[in-house]
């Protein structure tokens, strides 16, 4: 478990998303003891949070930004 020991704050979205997968990994693999898997839970939940967080102020700023502009994606505009 190298990344998991520091329990603040990640650095940047990129680098708790980086985190995020590893411990992911990890836990898939079966890699850890249960003791380090409830340890690794509780970052991942907390990296989770962090990130959720990021997004909605990354969203909020584009709201913003793009003003009354902001129409629902339907994920075929570009589509013909």
């Amino acid at each position: 478990m190298a990344n998991n020991s520091n329990v603040g704050a990640p650095e940047s979205f990129e680098a708790a998303m980086a985190e995020l997968a590893q411990l992911v990994s990890q836990m898939e693999a079966g890699q850890l003891p249960l003791e380090a898997s409830v340890v690794a839970y509780a970052r991942g939940s907390e990296l989770v949070k962090y990130c959720a967080a990021q997004l909605d102020k990354v969203e909020s700023q584009v709201k913003v930004l793009e003003g009354d502009m902001l129409k629902p994606f339907s994920g075929d505009e570009g589509a013909q």
